[in-house]
Formats: structure tokens, sequence, C-alpha cells
């Protein structure tokens, strides 16, 4: 299922979105504008590589965490680019347009924080960077799962390649994401040798913050009947 868009309307710029996607963007393209080598040295210093913070002996310096900052802003391929930013551009202007510019900033890294800090609890050995804006969209997504239960996301479902469209609570498509990102995490841990190259604890970890954290980077006064508790 790929989202389209969704109805919730929103009522002004949002700026931090735009921003977010641009600064990600910028950095993937003049990433892939470098030499491999150099590329890759960039990606390991700056993407979260969990053993580099579980073993002090791996081989690359200790940055101060800073990498679980960084990673954030960091991605592998033009697939996983796109569809981070595509959920962002859909479900990220209505939850900054409730929350406010600054507050949804603050709001978007600590979730990506959290996130990427879940994924190197679950998988601390891991030897390879954890990159990419999933961890804090999720936590976005979460905010959205709770203020637009209601609202519809148009999908579309690729059956056959056919222009099958249809129209769904956004509680529904949000609750099947996160039941996915449940079953790949659970299956990835229960059965050793699976080969996993998502974070499937970074989108759960940002999923719980930010369903955790969301009502505190409200404006006042911006509830909404359709809100859930």
């Amino acid at each position: 299922m790929i989202p389209i868009r969704d109805t919730a309307p929103c009522h002004s710029r949002p700026l931090v979105t735009w921003g977010l996607m641009a600064v990600c963007t910028i950095i993937f393209v003049s990433m892939k504008l470098m030499p491999d080598e150099l590329s890759y040295r960039l990606i390991n210093l700056y993407g979260m590589v969990p053993m580099r913070y579980t073993n002090p002996y791996f081989g690359l310096p200790f940055d101060g965490y800073l990498s679980f900052l960084t990673s954030l802003f960091l991605h592998g391929t033009w697939m996983h680019l796109i569809m981070n930013m595509w959920f962002l551009w859909i479900f990220g202007d209505n939850v900054e347009d409730r929350m406010g510019r600054l507050p949804f900033l603050v709001f978007y890294l600590i979730c990506g924080l959290l996130a990427t800090f879940l994924q190197w609890f679950f998988d601390p050995n891991l030897a390879i960077p954890v990159v990419g804006a999933s961890g804090a969209i999720a936590g976005v997504l979460a905010a959205y799962f709770f203020l637009y239960p209601l609202e519809r996301v148009v999908i579309w479902v690729p059956i056959f390649f056919l222009p099958i469209v249809i129209h769904v609570p956004a509680i529904t498509f949000l609750g099947l994401w996160v039941m996915f990102q449940l079953y790949s995490a659970t299956t990835a841990m229960i059965f050793e040798g699976t080969v996993v190259d998502v974070a499937w604890w970074a989108h759960l970890g940002g999923f719980v913050a930010g369903g955790v954290l969301y009502r505190m980077f409200l404006r006042k006064g911006s509830a909404e009947k359709n809100e859930l508790l």
C-alpha cells in the first residue's frame, strides 16, 4: 500500500517539514556526487554504527553519540530517501500545523534520537551504519495517528499494476504500518540468521516516542473533535 495523499486540512505553511526534506535531499545528492571512498567514509563516521558504542576497540573514534543525531539526515539509496521524504511530505505538514514550527522540530529530533537509541539497544553488535529519517518520521506518524485518526489516507494498492486507489481512515493505514514493523522486528529477533536491512526497532521506537510525547508539543487550544485521547 502506497499513500498518495491525505485529506486533513493544513492551515499554515509547513516550513520546517519542507526544510527537513530539503536538508536530507541536499546531503544525499551531495554525497552521491562525491567519490565512493569519501562517501563511504562519511556514512561510517556520521551514520550510527552500534558497535562503535558497544566495543571501544571497534575502530571508529568515539564521537560523544553525535551520530545518533547526524544519522537522521543520511540515506543509503534513492528509494530510501524518496519513501522517507514522501511520508514526511504527506503527514508532516499537519503535525507541524498543530504543534508550531519550533516545537515540531524539537519533537521530530527527540523522536529520531529515541528511535536510534532503541535500535542500538536491540542490536548493539551491528557493525554497519544505521542511517535514515525513518525513526523521526515514525514519531510524526504516531502524532498523526492520534491527532487525525478519522481523516482519510488515499492509497494506491499495486495489484497487477492496476490503478486501484482506495480511501482508508488514518487509524487503519497507520495501524497496519505499525503491525508490519512489529512483525518484521520480532521475526528478525526470533529467527537467527534473518537478513535485516531495515532498522525496524528504530521505526517502532520512533512511533512509541511520538505517541507518548506528542501532546507535550501541541499548541494550546489545538484539540479537535476527532482526536484520540
